[in-house]
């Protein structure tokens, strides 16, 4: 019995013995009987399409003892779907002995690769599987291995994303109050705070009387205040000068209060409505001055040898010694520096809504480019908006926002060839960033997101709306870090949608619940997206429910999206 046993064991030894020298010389039949020892770890598993591609990474692994010295291998990754497959590229191995000049896998020991490559995607792919199929050649004889399943495809959760570019129109810069003055000077003689009657009656002081008078009669004249600011020749005294720069601004008050209390001011009635400010004697006036004479010689030796005086004292009475001597400098340059400067100052008070709607109406050529375009803004109906801007670009026809907001009207009714039209006419009025970025819109919508980046490139002047736009590009180009940089700030369905392809699941939650689509069929859709990634089968069961209920053709997206592969037969639907 004994001898039987060990002459059993024998039989088992040789006949192990046999496998192995079988395993090294066998040939193709062995190796497509133990096909399954070779190793493959597919990332991503599921495939997800990323930027119109689907995007393959391969580790393998030949065993050792497995590859026949003589045997060449072709790996060929292939997305299989119903109607069709697409291939990957094919990857060539051969065995230490054979002919050609693929990668060599030693017999002993065997030999680990990696492959990646991508693929266009098409929708078939959506519902499709990942098969290696797997060629084996030795000499002319040609053998096919059964395929093996490597991975799931494809996860499309990125066409999730929305159109929601942003279309600029081109502000108005409508101020219904704005701020203005009216301007005068009074002369005086030296050393004398004195207002002339003739200084009454100069050409700007009769202006501002006429202003007064015309004022008391117009209600959108608000009047606010009258600033006084008043100098002395620097050729006096200091303190003498001093006093005389606020005797001077006193007088010229008082001759502009006789004008608004003649004209029935109320608002100027008030101690308060008046600020005065003496400023003493005018030194920088003087050098001013001085620097744009063109009759006094040495102007700048003059201005040098005065800049030598710190002391104001020994500076005055120079500059008296130089208008004895100077005849110029006494008659040219120092009278105009003994004067009081007026400001009365009030607002303009624009027309009002009702009133701007109607003059738009019965006529808009009364209407200013900043009048007509605001009240656009007063209505929210868009085919009256678009009949206020078309006024605007034929009434402003050198303005380019009157046809590029023509064009953002016709967007938002989507004529987008009417309104491609128009931002291309704002352009050639004048280049600018606004329909810059709107026609890289329309570049985008119509498939050319070269054309719409480089326009966008040219566009960001016009405002964060721009990175906005070229965020949404990013998405489809698969570039999620720059998305998030673009979009960050934005708390928009796009926004999350990036967060969370970037692989921020928590942050994209964030977003989203923040965003004006969370209540939408598309708004859920995503948060149960979010949950599946966070293994959250509460969220996901949640959020497909309210997301189902608002769209029913949802339920069997769900059912066969490999984002919620680990939640089968938990979905709730």
């Amino acid at each position: 019995m004994e001898f039987m046993k060990n002459r059993h064991l024998n039989g088992l030894s040789l006949m192990l013995v046999a496998s192995l020298v079988l395993s090294g010389c066998g040939g193709l039949g062995k190796m497509k009987k133990y096909v399954d020892n070779i190793k493959y770890t597919v990332d991503p598993n599921p495939l997800i399409v990323q930027g119109d591609s689907v995007a393959l990474n391969i580790n393998g692994n030949f065993p050792g003892k497995y590859f026949y010295k003589k045997a060449q291998v072709e790996l060929t990754p292939t997305l299989t779907y119903s109607g069709g497959s697409t291939p990957y590229k094919t990857a060539y191995f051969q065995g230490e002995g054979a002919v050609g000049n693929y990668t060599v896998i030693p017999y002993e020991t065997g030999k680990s690769f990696n492959y990646s490559d991508k693929v266009a995607y098409t929708p078939s792919m959506q519902n499709s599987e990942l098969m290696l199929m797997v060629l084996g050649r030795q000499g002319k004889k040609e053998m096919p291995f059964d395929p093996i399943k490597l991975a799931d495809g494809v996860i499309t959760t990125p066409y999730l994303m929305l159109s929601d570019d942003k279309v600029l129109l081109g502000k108005d810069a409508f101020q219904r109050i704005t701020s203005h003055s009216q301007n005068a000077t009074i002369n005086y003689l030296v050393n004398s705070s004195a207002v002339r009657p003739g200084e009454l009656t100069d050409a700007d002081m009769k202006a501002m009387a006429a202003f007064i008078k015309a004022s008391a009669k117009k209600e959108n004249i608000v009047m606010k205040g009258l600033t006084v600011d008043a100098w002395a020749s620097p050729e006096g005294e200091l303190s003498l000068n001093e006093n005389l720069a606020g005797d001077r601004a006193k007088s010229a008050a008082a001759a502009a209060r006789g004008e608004l209390t003649r004209n029935k001011i109320e608002a100027a009635k008030a101690e308060s409505f008046y600020t005065l400010s003496p400023r003493g004697e005018d030194w920088e006036g003087f050098k001013k001055a001085m620097q744009a004479s063109t009759d006094v010689p040495d102007k700048d030796l003059v201005i040098r040898v005065l800049e030598m005086y710190p002391d104001l004292t020994k500076r005055e009475q120079e500059i008296k010694n130089m208008a004895a001597t100077y005849k110029e400098i006494a008659d040219k340059i120092l009278p105009g520096l003994r004067r009081s400067e007026l400001r009365l100052n009030y607002d303009r008070v624009g027309k009002t809504d009702e009133q701007l709607i109607a003059m738009s109406k019965s006529m808009p050529d009364s209407l200013n480019v900043e009048e007509l375009l605001f009240s656009a803004t007063l209505t929210t109906d868009m085919n009256e908006q678009l009949r206020i801007y078309r006024e605007a670009e034929r009434i402003h026809a050198s303005d380019y926002r009157g046809a590029n907001n023509v064009g953002y009207i016709l967007m938002m009714q989507n004529k987008m060839a009417e309104a491609e039209a128009q931002f291309q006419k704002a352009n050639s009025i004048q280049e600018n960033p606004v329909s810059t970025n709107n026609l890289g819109v329309i570049a985008r919508l119509k498939g050319d997101r070269k054309k719409a980046a480089d326009l966008y490139a040219k566009a960001m002047a016009a405002g964060p709306e721009v990175k906005y736009n070229l965020g949404i590009i990013n998405i489809q180009n698969g570039d999620y870090g720059a998305a998030n940089s673009n979009m960050a700030g934005n708390n928009t369905f796009n926004a999350a949608l990036a967060k969370m392809l970037g692989g921020d699941a928590a942050a994209a939650k964030g977003l989203l619940e923040k965003s004006s689509e969370m209540e939408t069929a598309q708004g859920q859709y995503l948060m149960a997206i979010i949950g599946a990634r966070q293994n959250n089968g509460d969220m996901v069961r949640n959020h497909l429910a309210q997301a189902v209920q608002k769209d029913a053709s949802l339920r069997e997206k769900a059912l066969k999206d490999l984002e919620f592969r680990n939640f089968k037969g938990q979905l709730g639907l």
